[in-house]
């Protein structure tokens, strides 16, 4: 946005954008994401008619927020006492994104947190070795989520991945099992997954996870009421 603005709205008058405007805006988008806020800014155009590719006028930020379920907190605890690493994938910024992971206990620092754009910049060797002590990305594209779960796979990992959206389906679709959302997600999403999640809510999948691991276990070591099996000569 302010690579098309021209002019910054302040007291209700429209004047030049300089290097101080846009660095306050910066500072306050980094401050505002920092605090788990997703920003949105809002910029206008007087003339309409003419060309206004970088011509707007900047005239704000909103902040956004999307408060963590205390549910999903709980189940991600559950996760890592089962072993289960949790991971984060999102189009958010940086900021936002590690500030939530550290409310779930997902992510304590910003080493824990990688760009699409540093993605980008490695080839899949490094890619690959960089991936184990990352547990959030941020600001990804369809594109990433996809290569993203193949990283994970290629170290030997079951993945599952979450997704509502028409641009999750290629992810949820290379996963080993694609989890999407009964009631907000998309019908594409919907077909490209393995499983439904009915109630969209992410405990219920800790919850699933517990309860198959308890009939593998039980199939794995019968009661002792039970009789081994046995097995027949031809």
């Amino acid at each position: 946005m302010l690579k098309r603005c021209a002019y910054v709205l302040k007291k209700g008058k429209e004047v030049p954008m300089g290097n101080r405007e846009r660095r306050e805006i910066l500072n306050a988008v980094e401050r505002m994401s920092g605090e788990a806020l997703r920003t949105l800014a809002a910029a206008m155009a007087r003339d309409v008619s003419g060309p206004t590719e970088k011509q707007l006028t900047f005239i704000g930020l909103a902040g956004m927020a999307d408060p963590v379920r205390e549910e999903a907190r709980q189940a991600v605890k559950k996760f890592k006492d089962a072993s289960v690493k949790t991971v984060m994938i999102t189009g958010d910024h940086a900021n936002t994104a590690l500030a939530v992971a550290r409310e779930l206990g997902i992510a304590k620092d910003p080493s824990q947190c990688m760009t699409g754009a540093q993605i980008d910049g490695m080839d899949d060797e490094t890619f690959k070795r960089r991936i184990s002590g990352i547990t959030v990305f941020a600001r990804v594209s369809p594109d990433h989520k996809v290569r993203i779960v193949q990283a994970f796979k290629s170290l030997g990992n079951i993945v599952a991945m979450t997704g509502d959206g028409v641009n999750d389906a290629p992810s949820l679709k290379a996963a080993d099992i694609g989890v999407a959302m009964g009631l907000g997600g998309t019908d594409v999403a919907k077909q490209a997954s393995d499983i439904i999640l009915a109630d969209d809510n992410f405990a219920t999948i800790e919850k699933a996870i517990e309860e198959g691991r308890g009939i593998y276990e039980n199939i794995k070591n019968p009661c002792c009421f039970c009789s081994p099996p046995t097995s027949a000569r031809l």
